[in-house]
């Protein structure tokens, strides 16, 4: 992520509590499928995007761009203002 700007050295996963998931408007899983945590009353959308965990760097860069794509285009059809 160094390699596009992104600095996520204080990052770290976040469980997908009721608490956090009241406070979404959409959630968006990825690669889980039937798998993915159900919230009611919550839009959901799962993209098919594979674990990049454990694979070669070029197709970690691959996924990484394609889940850039997705993002960028769901906050345009959403209509995200961007700060």
């Amino acid at each position: 992520m160094r390699e596009v700007g992104i600095d996520l050295s204080d990052a770290s996963p976040a469980r997908l509590t009721p608490q956090l998931a009241a406070t979404a408007d959409l959630l968006v899983t990825m690669g889980c499928g039937d798998e993915c945590p159900v919230v009611p009353g919550l839009r959901r959308t799962d993209w098919p995007i594979p674990d990049p965990k454990g694979q070669r760097p070029e197709r970690v860069r691959e996924i990484r761009d394609r889940i850039a794509a997705l993002v960028n285009g769901l906050v345009e059809r959403e209509g995200v203002q961007r700060g």
